[in-house]
């Protein structure tokens, strides 16, 4: 296998790391982007900004770079028999729209039934920071993160709730701030059982 080939290009939403630019010319795009807007690149104040930005990129979307199956890897089965919900909600989140590259910020809320086993708490949370920081809707991200469950945990249900506000809303367009999205999706028992979706949207309301 080519060296250069990053063995998570397999994602059809990632590219291959020859296939990247390099920072030089991520850092050229910046400042034509500045220019663009109407401002110049070449003032004090904008000298260093492309630096910053392609920084600043690679933490927002260092998602592209890291595997959710490593996540949830390690699981524990000596749980004393405990077989029921198991929550972890109110989750921080920052992502950013992938039609406007603007920020979405929110909570997750995610729950599973075990079947073999329970993952560390701290992973759900790590789980969802991967697919947030990347280029996303939050319809995908609810998706892309219940699947992830599933696939790597294989519980008897999982059901995943996000609460977000998009700035595509609130900084432009139509001006509406304050604005919540909800989006959830079911799996497993969860999906077939409304009294499990019932306990699932108590528990998330419950303060």
């Amino acid at each position: 296998m080519d060296a250069r080939v990053n063995p998570l290009s397999a994602d059809p939403n990632k590219l291959a790391t020859s296939n990247r630019p390099t920072r030089a010319e991520a850092e050229a795009a910046v400042r034509t982007l500045i220019a663009w807007a109407g401002d110049n690149p070449e003032r004090e104040g904008l000298l260093d900004t492309p630096k910053r930005v392609t920084k600043a990129f690679g933490e927002l979307y260092a998602g592209y770079d890291q595997d959710p199956k490593a996540i949830l890897s390690r699981t524990f089965k000596e749980v004393g028999g405990y077989d029921d919900i198991v929550m972890v909600r109110d989750i921080p989140f920052h992502s950013h729209c992938e039609h406007h590259m603007v920020p979405f910020t929110g909570k997750a809320h995610i729950a599973y039934l075990p079947h073999d086993g329970v993952v560390g708490l701290s992973k759900l949370a790590r789980l969802v920071e991967v697919f947030a920081r990347r280029l996303q809707t939050q319809e995908n991200l609810t998706a892309q993160i219940i699947d992830a469950i599933n696939e790597n945990l294989g519980p008897r249900g999982a059901a995943v709730m996000l609460d977000a506000e998009h700035m595509c809303m609130s900084m432009r367009g139509v001006h509406s701030e304050g604005v919540s999205t909800l989006t959830h999706r079911f799996t497993g028992v969860f999906a077939e059982d409304r009294t499990e979706q019932d306990r699932f949207f108590a528990m998330v309301s419950r303060r």
